[in-house]
C-alpha cells in the first residue's frame, strides 16, 4: 500500500465512508466567473491572457456553491481534484474552504478579514492536468495561446492558496503532463470522461469533487448519460455522478448521473425516440 492510499484511509470524515452505502459519488464542477468576461481590457493588459482569476463575485459564487454542497449532497466530499488554470484554482480554494470549515460556514465568515478556520483532515486537495481546459482553439483564441507551449503553470504557487494542510503532496497525476497544444473536441471530451473514470478508480471508497472547465462538466453528461445533449453549463454549476462499488476495490458499476436537469446550473435534453403505434 502506498502513501496515498494509507493517507485515504487516515481521513477523518463526518459521516461513513461510501463504501457502507455501497457507493462512490463524483461531482464535476465548473469554475465561477472568470474575469475576462466582465473587463475587456484584461486580456490586452495581462502577460498571462490564457489563465484568467475570477472576479471576486466569482470567489462568493464558488464559497456560496461550496456551502450548497455541504448541506445538501448528503455525503462528504474526501478528495478534491482540479485543474491548473488559475480559474479553476480559485474556485477549488473557496470550495475546500466551505467544506472543511470547522464551523457551518456563512456569508460572514467569508466577508470577515479573518481566514474561515479549517480542519485540514476533513479533505485534501490535488491539481490534476488531465482536467484542463481543453487545449485548442475553439477554448482559448489562438492569439492568447502562448506560442511555444509554455503555459507556465508554477504548481507550488497554486498549492500555496489552498488552506494549510488540505494540499495532498504524495498524490500522483493521472495525467503527469498537460495535453498537447491542438488537441480535438472530442478527443478533449474523451479525456475528461477518461481522467473522471481513472481518478474515481484510483480512490474507489472516497467520493471526488473535480473542479474542471464548462467543456469537462458537459463531457461528464455526455459520457454517463446516453443520449444527452449539453446546452448551458453556468459558472460554478456542478453534476452529480454515482456508481456502485465492491468491498473498496477498484471492480465498479458505471456511473449514472443523479439530479433533475437544470437543477445545479447544468441544462441537457434526451435524445428520444419516436415509435409507430
Amino acid at each position: 500500500m502506498d502513501a496515498s492510499e494509507n493517507q485515504s484511509k487516515s481521513i477523518s470524515q463526518d459521516s461513513d465512508p461510501p463504501t457502507a452505502h455501497h457507493f462512490q459519488n463524483v461531482v464535476v464542477m465548473r469554475h465561477g466567473d472568470r474575469i475576462d468576461n466582465f473587463e475587456p481590457l484584461w486580456t490586452s493588459q495581462s502577460p498571462r491572457p490564457w489563465d484568467p482569476p475570477l472576479i471576486e463575485e466569482g470567489k462568493l459564487r464558488a464559497f456560496c456553491t461550496g456551502t450548497k454542497l455541504r448541506s445538501d449532497l448528503g455525503f462528504p466530499i474526501h478528495r478534491v481534484f482540479v485543474s491548473p488554470f488559475v480559474r479553476c484554482v480559485e474556485t477549488a480554494v473557496q470550495v475546500a474552504t466551505a467544506l472543511s470549515a470547522t464551523e457551518g460556514p456563512s456569508l460572514s465568515k467569508y466577508e470577515s478579514d479573518q481566514p474561515v478556520p479549517v480542519d485540514p483532515s476533513k479533505l485534501k486537495v490535488s491539481i490534476e492536468y488531465g482536467l484542463c481546459e481543453m487545449l485548442n482553439k475553439e477554448a482559448i483564441h489562438g492569439d492568447l495561446a502562448p506560442k511555444d507551449e509554455q503555459w507556465d503553470f508554477n504548481i507550488p504557487d497554486l498549492e500555496a492558496m489552498f488552506p494549510a494542510g488540505t494540499v495532498d503532496q504524495t498524490a500522483k497525476r493521472v495525467y503527469k503532463d498537460l495535453p498537447h497544444w491542438g488537441e480535438s473536441v472530442t478527443g478533449a471530451r474523451a479525456r475528461y470522461a477518461q481522467v473522471i473514470e481513472a481518478l474515481a478508480d484510483k480512490y474507489p471508497a472516497e467520493n471526488l469533487l473535480l473542479v474542471t472547465h464548462g467543456e469537462g462538466v458537459g463531457s461528464s453528461v455526455s459520457a454517463f448519460l446516453e443520449g444527452a445533449t449539453v446546452y448551458e453549463v453556468e459558472y460554478c454549476a456542478y453534476l452529480e455522478l454515482r456508481r456502485p462499488i465492491k468491498d473498496q476495490s477498484s471492480a465498479a458499476g458505471k456511473f449514472e448521473v443523479i439530479g433533475n436537469c437544470g437543477r445545479t446550473g447544468v441544462s441537457y435534453s434526451l435524445l428520444t425516440s419516436v415509435t409507430d403505434d
